[in-house]
């Protein structure tokens, strides 16, 4: 085998391709880009289409009014120079006026400007055509002569000097070219500002704040669009607390039944039916709490009562308090000091996390209930101490149970969402542990992390806590 094809390749060429890849990946994303570009490839066109046409009527309307003028100059010319040439008369000619005259033949060989001779066999090379007629060279326009004596007069424009000038005003023109396009580019971008505050606005009503309309800049399209959007979601607020209020005011008004019908069914003797009573009721009374729950953490991290915790002392005490009948396992990393957390809701939070793993993970080995850090083992204890943000860490359970497929798992976290119904509502549960194990996490500034753990499930909330020194939320 090839020592050379099996050598893999340098990290910068295999980097080129990404980067052009992602490079075009954002242009196609971006209108503004692709506007720029539109007009620049539109300008380049119009100018390119503009010249030539422009050529092709000249070439093909005057010149047959200028040959026949430029024949008889050309004619007044040579005999100027005269028969045999004679070089002083040419150089006088070439120094009266802006003209290039060569003369070759068996005699005599001369050139006005030999300077220029590179010059024009380099421009031949690079820009040659089939048809004489068509290109402004000697033998196509007749500026050449014969004499008597067999020399060989060439007439033609002599190349201008070069000068800083005319180089200079080439660099201006491409500087203009460019502040054209920056202009182009930054007109495009304030046309369609109003887009990057709706794209803002748009992301901030989907996590549910509705407190900061989109501001409306100018009255355009975009600016109604704006206004269109502002007033949508003013309407989908007003439903949304409009159904809040509902199922308030329906949790609450259902309690005072269910603990009069709970007190009644403590009164019945011994049955069958009572303890069938009694867990209905205890499921009734669970699901009106979640839903108390989840619309009070709907508000997010303003809902949170936040004090310095110590979380690996909380998971210890919620094992030995509401888990001693369980055999539960605890991984917990000490580094970590005391946060600002609301421990209320991570006691909730661990208590629905161990429910969920001791209701799914059958007769496997028992639960892990861990606390680890995420982002690498640095300095974690200095950190701590000196108040500032320890980093991002996982507080979650890990069971060892069956698990749950790959379409499932993306789907757990919803409200009332059960992957498996029957086996569910047999053991408990009304589908809303997950999902106000997610409202907990989010309202602390994380988010609930689902994933395979090969055997079992992994449920942890993920997120960047605030050092009890710091008094920050957690972003």
């Amino acid at each position: 085998m090839n020592d050379a094809a099996a050598s893999p390749r340098p990290a910068s060429h295999e980097g080129r391709p990404r980067r052009w890849h992602r490079a075009h990946r954002r242009l196609r994303h971006s209108i503004k880009g692709r506007l720029v570009l539109l007009f620049v490839f539109v300008g380049l066109c119009t100018a390119v289409i503009f010249l030539y046409g422009t050529q092709r009527a000249v070439q093909g309307g005057w010149q047959a009014f200028a040959r026949p003028l430029l024949a008889d100059y050309v004619d007044r010319l040579a005999a100027e120079v005269g028969s045999p040439p004679s070089t002083e008369r040419a150089r006088a000619l070439a120094e009266r006026l802006p003209l290039r005259v060569r003369i070759e033949g068996p005699a005599l060989r001369f050139d006005t400007h030999p300077q220029d001779a590179e010059h024009e066999e380099s421009r031949r090379a690079w820009r040659r055509r089939p048809d004489a007629e068509s290109s402004f060279d000697a033998e196509g326009w007749g500026l050449v002569r014969q004499t008597a004596d067999g020399h060989r007069i060439s007439f033609g424009l002599a190349r201008p000097a070069d000068s800083w000038r005319a180089r200079g005003f080439g660099w201006i023109t491409l500087a203009a070219l460019l502040a054209l396009t920056l202009a182009a580019y930054a007109a495009v971008r304030r046309l369609l500002r109003p887009l990057e505050d709706i794209t803002v606005a748009v992301e901030r009503y989907g996590r549910g704040e509705f407190g900061q309309p989109i501001a409306v800049r100018r009255q355009d399209e975009l600016g109604d669009l704006g206004t269109r959007i502002n007033a949508m979601a003013a309407s989908l607020h007003g439903m949304l607390e409009a159904k809040r209020a509902l199922l308030l005011a329906i949790s609450h008004e259902l309690r005072s039944p269910l603990t009069r019908a709970r007190l009644n069914a403590e009164l019945l003797g011994d049955s069958a039916e009572r303890t069938a009573l009694l867990r209905d009721l205890g499921e009734m009374r669970e699901l009106i709490t979640s839903l108390l729950e989840s619309e009070r953490l709907g508000e997010g991290h303003a809902a949170l009562q936040r004090e310095p915790t110590d979380l690996a002392a909380l998971a210890r005490e919620l094992r030995t308090q509401a888990f001693a009948d369980l055999d539960l396992q605890l991984d917990l990393d000490e580094r970590l000091g005391p946060v600002l957390v609301d421990p209320m809701r991570l006691r909730l939070l661990l208590r629905n996390l161990v429910d969920n793993a001791r209701r799914h993970g059958g007769d496997a080995a028992a639960p892990v209930l861990f606390l680890r850090r995420e982002d690498g083992d640095g300095a974690v204890g200095a950190a701590s101490a000196s108040g500032a943000a320890p980093g991002t860490w996982a507080l979650g359970v890990r069971d060892h149970g069956p698990g749950v497929s790959d379409d499932q798992i993306g789907r757990l976290g919803e409200a009332f969402h059960r992957p498996d119904s029957a086996r569910t509502r047999s053991a408990g549960g009304v589908g809303l542990g997950l999902h106000l194990c997610r409202l907990i996490a989010r309202a602390h500034g994380g988010d609930l992390r689902l994933r395979h753990a090969g055997p079992g499930l992994e449920a942890a909330m993920v997120w960047t806590p605030a050092a009890a020194g710091g008094g920050a939320h957690g972003a």
